[in-house]
Parts: C-alpha cells; structure tokens; sequence
C-alpha cells in the first residue's frame, strides 16, 4: 500500500440488514397497491361477458379474447355514434402535438428572455404571467369562449390548440426560467462579447443546453393534454372531441347490457400514450427535474 493512502476504519457495512428489509418490503407492498387495479383492468378486459357475469373478479380468463378492444377501438357506440376510439385517439393526437410544441416553444423563449436578457419590467411581467398559473379554469371560459368565437376558432382543433397553448404557457415559461437561470452566466456573456443577438445565442448555446428541460416539458405538456377532459368538452365541438371525452360518453351512455370488458379495455386505450411515455422517458424526467426545474 503506498503512503499516505486512506485506510477505510469502523466496521464494514452489511450488505443486506433489517433496514433494507423493511425498504423492499414497503416498495413491494407499495407496488402491488398501485399495480392490483390494472392487473384487474386487464384481466377484465381479456375476458368475454359470459366469463364476466360468473364472478370470479381475479381468476384469470380461462377463454380469453381482444374482441373488446378491437370493438372498443372500431365500433363501440360514444353517444349517438358508434365510431369507436379510433376518432377521439386521432383527435387527441391532433390536439396534443401542435399544442405541446408551441407551448414548449413559447416558454422556451419567453424563459429565455427573462433569465439572460434584461428587458424593462422583466419581474413584473413574470410575476403577471405567473399569477395565471393560479387562477381556475372556469374563471376564464366566458371571455375565452367569447375570444374564440370572435376569431373563428370555437369548435375546431384550432381553438382548443390555442386554449392549450394559453393555459400551458405560464408553467413552460417557469420552467424554462429557472432552468436558464441555472445555466452559469458567463455563457451568455461570451455570446454577447463575440457578437451574437438574441436569436444566435439562443440558437447556439441556450437551445443545445435544453434537452433535459425539453423531456420535462415534453412529458409534462403530453400527459398533461392527453388526459384533459373539460377543456376538449367546451373548446373542441362535436366533431373534434378528444379521446378522454368520447371514453366518458361511451361509459355514461351504455344501454342494454353494461359491457365491462369493453369499457376496461377502452380506458387502457386511453390510458395507453401517458404510460407508455412515462415508462419510456421516466429517467430522463428525473434528470431534467434534477437539472434545474426546480431551481430559481
């Protein structure tokens, strides 16, 4: 041993103890309490209506079926039409990607601008933007139905994209300011010294630094979207309602036979884009988290 080098001392640490125990112990317990309703779900849905009536709620199908997510998808009746899924998912799609990217674009900016650039008035403009992040939807339908309709966008896809954007954009800009105010200034000083503008910087040194922001934001605003249900009641229309809209209808307006293996099957369609955003993308949330949401 050569000298001078640091001789660990005390006892050596147990690799497994009574601590750990109870720590695997609770995530299991844990665990199976958040994962026993979709294993139920599931099950449910896999099985015909014959099975179903028998009882037997944890039983595994003994015949099991994915008719009840093809009708949930092609035919099952949402109201007065019997269109499926399908319809309300391509909805939602066309609903949630322009909105999430103009949202995390304009937050990007609007972050960017008051972090770096000192704009008169700049934390008075922030603490506006942000005290919309605290007033209740239902305060602003009247005007903002009023403003849509003015602009001819009230019961299409555009308008329910431009009321996403608006609701999103105070926790986008908040995110992204915090997390450029974290970034070391003296980024943005060498920028300024070597010439840049306001879109160079950003376009060369900001946005490249963004990614772990980006994940966050893109996370936040997709689930956030997918899983609204009273923004796509009032702003969508008839024609456009989104897929968490047509799952409620389609569960409320049953008549005859209740087909639960059909509405089970429904709600993990439904369930399906979050989850499996989440799983996908779940550690790259924690660093993005870790990177500087959080920071300001």
């Amino acid at each position: 041993m050569s000298a001078g080098a640091i001789v660990p001392e005390g006892p050596r640490p147990r690799h497994f103890g009574w601590a750990r125990l109870g720590i695997y112990a609770f995530l299991i317990v844990a665990a199976l309490f958040f994962l026993f309703p979709l294993y139920v779900m599931v099950l449910t849905s896999l099985k015909p209506m014959a099975e179903i009536r028998m009882g037997g709620l944890l039983a595994w199908p003994s015949d099991p079926t994915v008719e009840p997510w093809i009708k949930a998808w092609t035919s099952a009746c949402t109201g007065l039409r019997c269109e499926g899924l399908r319809v309300g998912f391509w909805n939602s799609v066309i609903i949630t990607i322009p909105s999430a990217v103009l949202a995390i674009l304009l937050g990007m900016i609007n972050g960017y601008a008051l972090s770096f650039w000192r704009v008169p008035w700049a934390n008075w403009m922030f603490a506006i933007l942000m005290f919309g992040t605290f007033i209740p939807y239902q305060v602003l339908f009247y005007p903002l139905v009023r403003i849509a309709s003015t602009l001819g966008l009230f019961g299409n896809l555009g308008g329910i994209v431009f009321v996403q954007v608006v609701f999103a954009l105070p926790v986008m800009t908040l995110l992204f300011r915090n997390y450029y105010a974290s970034l070391p200034e003296e980024l943005f000083k060498a920028a300024r010294v070597d010439g840049a503008g306001f879109w160079r910087t950003w376009f060369s040194i900001m946005l490249p630094l963004s990614g772990p922001m980006l994940v966050v934001a893109c996370i936040l605003k997709v689930t956030n979207t997918w899983n609204d249900y009273i923004l796509g009641l009032i702003f969508a229309g008839r024609d456009n309602l989104p897929m968490t809209v047509q799952l409620n209808n389609m569960v409320n307006s049953t008549l005859g036979e209740r087909e639960y293996n059909m509405e089970m099957a429904a709600t993990l369609l439904t369930a399906l884009v979050p989850l499996v955003i989440y799983f996908v993308s779940g550690r790259w949330f924690v660093r993005g988290i870790a990177a500087g949401a959080v920071k300001g």
